[in-house]
């Protein structure tokens, strides 16, 4: 298996959360609101967003320890180390992050999201919605 593939940012966040340790493990546990700034050659893909439309956002952890295969849960030393792809730890071999947001804004190029704790020049790899009961779109 050692097959590669590229990937390429198409934004940056652009939030108050500047170091790990002091950002939230999860957007819901108190993740500010923060702007995208995607590339104008992406503009086009950013048409149909509506205000109050859920989102995931897909992330590259770039600040992430990629050779890490196990864990203790949450940095917890006394809970049993968890092999990584059973957690949501940020360190992980391909360290994509998966953030459930709320858009809050459209300015041009630029989207304002609810509760994202990812850190502040973060590459933004994609932007999916998400899909009703009936999976709409």
């Amino acid at each position: 298996m050692d097959q590669t593939y590229q990937v390429r940012a198409i934004g940056t966040v652009q939030s108050v959360l500047r170091e790990r340790g002091t950002a939230p493990r999860q957007g819901d546990e108190g993740g500010p609101d923060a702007w995208i700034a995607f590339d104008p050659e992406v503009a086009r893909g950013l048409r149909d967003l509506t205000v109050g439309q859920e989102l995931l956002l897909l992330t590259w952890l770039d600040r992430a320890d990629r050779s890490v295969l196990a864990v203790h849960p949450r940095g917890e030393s006394e809970r049993p180390e968890t092999g990584v792809f059973a957690t949501r730890s940020p360190d992980r071999p391909n360290p994509i992050g998966l953030h459930r947001v709320t858009l809050l804004a459209v300015d041009g190029t630029r989207l304002k999201v609810s509760d994202l704790e990812a850190l502040d020049g973060t590459p933004v790899l994609d932007v999916k919605p998400v899909l009703g009961e009936r999976g709409e779109r």
